[in-house]
C-alpha cells in the first residue's frame, strides 16, 4: 500500500475510534474504508479488528485513568474475550442471513430506548443483572455475536450496562469498552492466525484508532450524556441504515 493510502486509512481510524469509544458503530467508517483501499472482505473484516483492538485499548486506559471503571468489571474482558474467540471459530455455521434481516430492527430499538429516556444513564438505575451475572452470560454471549458477525456489539454491551446492571451512562460506557476490547482481541487472535489480517493497513487504522478513541473518551467524560446520548441515537440508526441497504438486508433490493 502506498503511503498516502496508509495515512488516509489512520485519519479513518481516528474518526472512527472517537465515535466507537463513545457510542460503538465505528466499523461503519473503517470496513469501507478497508472495502476501497483494495481489501476482500474477509481480510477487510479481520483486519478492522485491529484498528477495534488499538481503540478500545485506549478508551479503556483513559476510562481507567479517569477511575470510571468498577473493579468488578474487569473479568469481563476476558469472558468476552473468550466468546468472541468462539464465535469467530463458529463463523462458517452462524445463521448469517438471520442476523442480516434482524440485526437493523434491533439497532433501530436500541436507538428508540435511548432517545425515549431522556434521563437514562444519568444516574444509577434498579439493578436487574448483578456484575458477576453479566461478567458469566452477557459478556461472553455478547462476545460471541461479536466474533460471528460484530455490527452493534459496543452498543449492545452498553445498553445491558445501563438497562440491567444498572450502571450510570459513563461507567457503562467505560466497562462497555473494556468488554468490547476482549472480544476484539479474542477475534482478532482467531483471524490472526488464520492469516486473514493485513498487517500495514491494520496498524495505520490502529494508530489513528488509539489517538481518535483517546479524544472520544475524554470528551465523554467531560460533556457526558448531552453528548453521548444523541452520538448513540445517532451512530444506532446510521448502523441500521447501512445494514438495511446492504446485501441480504430488508431492503438490499433497493440497489437491485
Amino acid at each position: 500500500m502506498s503511503f498516502t493510502t496508509l495515512f488516509v486509512l489512520a485519519l479513518v481510524g481516528f474518526a472512527s475510534g472517537f465515535v466507537d469509544s463513545i457510542a460503538g458503530g465505528g466499523g461503519l467508517l473503517t470496513v469501507p474504508a478497508l472495502l476501497l483501499a483494495g481489501l476482500d472482505p474477509v481480510a477487510a473484516v479481520a483486519t478492522n479488528k485491529v484498528a477495534g483492538v488499538f481503540g478500545t485499548a485506549s478508551a479503556t486506559l483513559a476510562f481507567a485513568r479517569a477511575g470510571k471503571i468498577e473493579a468488578n468489571m474487569a473479568p469481563a474482558a476476558l469472558a468476552a474475550c473468550i466468546g468472541a474467540a468462539l464465535g469467530a471459530l463458529a463463523l462458517p455455521y452462524a445463521p448469517r442471513a438471520i442476523l442480516s434481516l434482524a440485526l437493523p430492527f434491533v439497532l433501530v430499538a436500541v436507538a428508540l430506548y435511548f432517545a425515549r429516556s431522556p434521563s437514562l444513564g444519568e444516574g444509577q438505575r434498579r439493578r436487574r443483572v448483578s456484575p458477576t451475572l453479566y461478567v458469566a452470560t452477557l459478556a461472553p454471549a455478547i462476545g460471541f455475536y461479536d466474533g460471528v458477525f460484530g455490527p452493534g456489539a459496543g452498543s449492545f454491551y452498553l445498553i445491558a450496562l445501563v438497562a440491567l446492571v444498572g450502571l450510570s451512562l459513563i461507567p457503562a460506557m467505560a466497562a462497555g469498552r473494556l468488554s468490547n476490547f476482549g472480544s476484539n482481541a479474542g477475534s482478532l487472535i482467531v483471524y490472526a492466525l488464520a492469516g486473514h489480517m493485513v498487517v500495514p493497513a491494520g496498524l495505520a487504522m490502529g494508530a489513528g484508532a488509539f489517538l481518535g478513541a483517546r479524544l472520544g473518551a475524554r470528551s465523554a467524560i467531560k460533556a457526558g450524556a448531552k453528548l453521548v446520548r444523541p452520538l448513540i441515537i445517532t451512530v444506532s440508526c446510521a448502523m441500521a441504515l447501512r445494514l438495511m441497504v446492504a446485501p441480504g438486508g430488508p431492503l438490499a433490493f433497493l440497489w437491485r
